[in-house]
């Protein structure tokens, strides 16, 4: 992720693909965390050809509504909430952002309306 350091003392892997589901970024921590998959090789990779079923389903299925998906998971003993959101270039989809965040198994909720 050229010329963004932020990202690589950021907390979170980040993950961008282009609208066909290329692999055009990831920062440190996301090349750590898919390390067994090719870590940084996966660029340039199909986001595709790196998810089994039902997964692989799933994420067709996000290509094809472009619309942000969010979720938890528990991986490896650590909690972490998934948000994968379209981004856009001059109005038109350009792909997905995913960020994996580390959370703890209990935090705050707080209402604001």
């Amino acid at each position: 992720m050229a010329n963004h350091d932020w990202t690589e003392e950021l907390p979170a892997a980040i993950t961008v693909t282009d609208a066909d589901g290329t692999i055009l970024a990831m920062n440190g921590r996301a090349c750590e965390v898919f390390k067994e998959d090719g870590g940084a090789a996966l660029v340039g990779r199909s986001v595709f050809a790196c998810h089994p079923e039902p997964a692989l389903t799933r994420t067709r299925e996000l290509y094809a509504r472009r619309e942000p998906n969010h979720y938890t998971i528990r991986k490896k003993g650590q909690r972490k909430i998934i948000h994968q959101i379209p981004w856009y270039e001059a109005g038109r989809f350009a792909g997905f952002v995913e960020l994996s965040i580390p959370i703890p198994d209990e935090m705050p909720h707080f209402d604001r309306d």
